[in-house]
């Protein structure tokens, strides 16, 4: 019955076939009873002990057949039962559905759960006092461990500051390619396309006639033009952020830099957003820098998770007049009450921007940020490490949007590996016989939360 029941209205139409089934025999059993009870009173003589016997015969027909109705009314009752609660689940489910698309409800329901993150079950504060020394004694120990983990990191900032100083030949020689700089040889030019990206010798011709005639109908382009903005206009953290007016001033960038704070100095890092001569600004190079820790914080130890970023600073940038993107100038029409005169009203007013990515919120010494502010600073110190730990080290497969598509990969692979990890457990409890879905409910589990 209850593996049926997972199965819907298919169990409740199997139940009513199988009871019209046993309804049909029963029917046919009484028949031939009936049968057999009007052959005996036909021949059996109408007087005497056989009229009495014949009669009686009858009555116990007429009782058994009354049984027997009343047997089949209950089982039609039964199955009728059985649909009006597979109806009463149905509805419960359709409800259950409508419920979790009402957003006010979600949003209690969350509230509800948030207020639970973090309850005590009562059990530590159950401990005998000498078990609770012990667990303090177990923190202790934790709160060494951070110490060491702290330590850790430092050396790894060490180890990217050596390393960076490897990198950085590298990095010079693709910002002169980049820029026209430098002319990379024939054998630089050369990459040895996979077996499956390879196309056909007649592709291959045909691709360079057309690339041939472009050549010829417009003049040679020199390095690698819009390099940086392509890979701006790539990755959707930074799209985001990129206006169209902001658009005409990424074509002067040329190369995006990234230096560590010396040893011995508070750990560190500074973006280096170099330009060339342009129409909008005079700065020749624009900062953001990032001020890092790398030690348990004393308040709460425990939530030391290698290290973060604490505070940024950005650059001031010389505008030329007229040329500023972070601002724009609106005006308004104002009327006097009293006279009825209009004026308009000139204002300048702050506008999105890419370069506001260098005016960042200033955090008080109290550190206590609005919400606006902090959801801004927040969104800065994604983007900054972002720009370190990917952009400047792989650019140009994010030019190219290689590197875009390797990270869809891994988020794909992600999710069918959840999707297989759920298909396999339908397919253990379909194949399980002793499968019992009450079973499946843990009460305890839902106590404790």
């Amino acid at each position: 019955g209850d593996r049926g029941a997972r199965g819907g209205g298919g169990y409740v139409l199997t139940l009513f076939l199988y009871e019209r089934e046993r309804r049909e025999l029963g029917s046919f059993y009484r028949q031939s009873r009936g049968t057999s009870s009007s052959l005996l009173s036909h021949c059996e003589p109408r007087s005497g002990a056989g009229f009495l016997r014949s009669e009686n015969m009858a009555d116990i027909d007429n009782k058994e057949q009354a049984e027997l109705d009343q047997q089949d009314m209950e089982d039609v009752e039964e199955v009728e039962e059985e649909e009006t609660g597979e109806d009463a689940n149905s509805k419960a489910r359709q409800l259950t559905v409508q419920m979790m698309q009402n957003p006010q409800i979600l949003a209690a329901l969350q509230e509800r759960l948030d207020g639970l993150v973090g309850t005590s079950t009562g059990y530590i504060e159950s401990l005998p006092k000498v078990v609770k020394r012990r667990v303090n004694a177990l923190k202790n120990l934790q709160v060494k461990c951070a110490q060491i983990e702290a330590k850790f990191y430092e050396e790894v900032h060490e180890l990217e500051r050596k390393y960076a100083a490897l990198y950085q030949p590298l990095f010079d020689k693709r910002s002169e390619i980049i820029n026209a700089i430098y002319e990379p040889t024939e054998e630089e030019c050369e990459w040895k396309a996979d077996a499956e990206e390879e196309i056909s010798e007649e592709m291959k011709e045909k691709a360079k006639l057309e690339e041939e005639k472009k050549d010829e109908e417009k003049e040679d382009p020199k390095g690698i033009p819009e390099f940086w903005l392509t890979v701006f206009k790539n990755v959707d953290l930074l799209s985001d952020m990129v206006q169209e007016h902001d658009e005409p001033i990424l074509k002067h960038l040329k190369d995006i830099k990234v230096k560590f704070s010396e040893a011995g100095q508070p750990m560190s890092f500074t973006l280096e957003f170099h330009f060339e001569s342009n129409d909008f600004f005079t700065n020749e190079v624009l900062t953001k820098s990032y001020r890092m820790r790398s030690e348990p914080d004393d308040s709460d130890p425990f939530s030391f998770d290698g290290p973060e970023i604490m505070g940024c600073t950005g650059c001031q940038i010389d505008w030329k007049k007229g040329k500023n993107v972070t601002l724009k100038t609106i005006k308004k029409k104002q009327k006097h009450k009293g006279r009825g005169t209009v004026r308009t009203v000139t204002k300048t007013v702050s506008n999105d921007s890419f370069f506001n990515f260098f005016s960042p919120p200033e955090v008080p010494e109290s550190g206590d940020l609005d919400d606006d502010a902090e959801a801004i600073l927040a969104a800065d110190f994604e983007i900054g490490h972002f720009l370190r730990e990917r952009i400047v080290p792989r650019s140009v497969l994010y030019f190219t949007g290689e590197a875009i598509e390797d990270d869809d990969d891994d988020y794909d692979e992600e999710g069918e590996e959840a999707d297989d990890e759920e298909g396999e457990e339908e397919a253990d409890e379909e194949n399980d016989p002793d499968y019992d879905p009450k079973k499946d409910q843990n009460p305890a589990e839902c106590k404790q939360q």
